[in-house]
């Protein structure tokens, strides 16, 4: 456990509104290979920076600059599918543990200091969840299993154990 969760466990503040950043990812290109990452520089235009995802393009919304993903999810993922891949093969920039990640778009979570997301969407699973374990692309559909998508609203750098929470509207 890290020193940030351990100190938040402590203080109480690991709960379902406030979790913690355990993974951090991203990828250069479509279909190129997830880098694991300790660090990022979130920022507006780009999202994670280095995750082509990320990047907002002219005139577009940037509704999935950075998505994320839920231990729990992915654990519960695995073992409905009877395999034990790494989350960052489910292609989300952050893993997130301790934390009910919210099921409405519009609502906005705070991570470390400065960094602010919107949530906007389901991540949908596609068709490399397949390939990677039959039955993963099912396995992640209930609930918003398969991870939010959302848009930056502050940029800031994040890093591992970062506090993750639920600001209210």
């Amino acid at each position: 456990m890290t020193a940030t969760l351990v100190g938040a466990c402590r203080t109480g503040m690991v709960g379902s509104n406030v979790g913690v950043i355990a993974g951090i990812a991203r990828h250069t290109r479509a279909k190129a290979p997830m880098e694991v990452i300790e660090r990022a520089v979130v920022t507006l235009d780009g999202g994670i920076t280095g995750d082509h995802r990320g990047v907002r393009k002219p005139g577009a919304s940037g509704k999935r600059q950075v998505t994320l993903i839920e231990r729990i999810d992915w654990d519960a993922a695995m073992a409905e599918v009877g395999h034990n891949i790494p989350w960052y093969e489910r292609r989300c920039n952050l893993l997130v543990d301790g934390i009910d990640l919210p099921q409405v778009a519009g609502t906005r979570l705070r991570i470390g200091a400065d960094v602010v997301l919107e949530v906007t969407r389901f991540t949908d699973p596609c068709e490399r969840m397949e390939a990677l374990a039959p039955g993963l692309f099912a396995a992640l559909l209930p609930d918003w299993r398969g991870g939010s998508c959302t848009r930056v609203l502050a940029g800031g750098t994040i890093v591992l154990g970062d506090v993750i929470r639920i600001e209210e509207a």
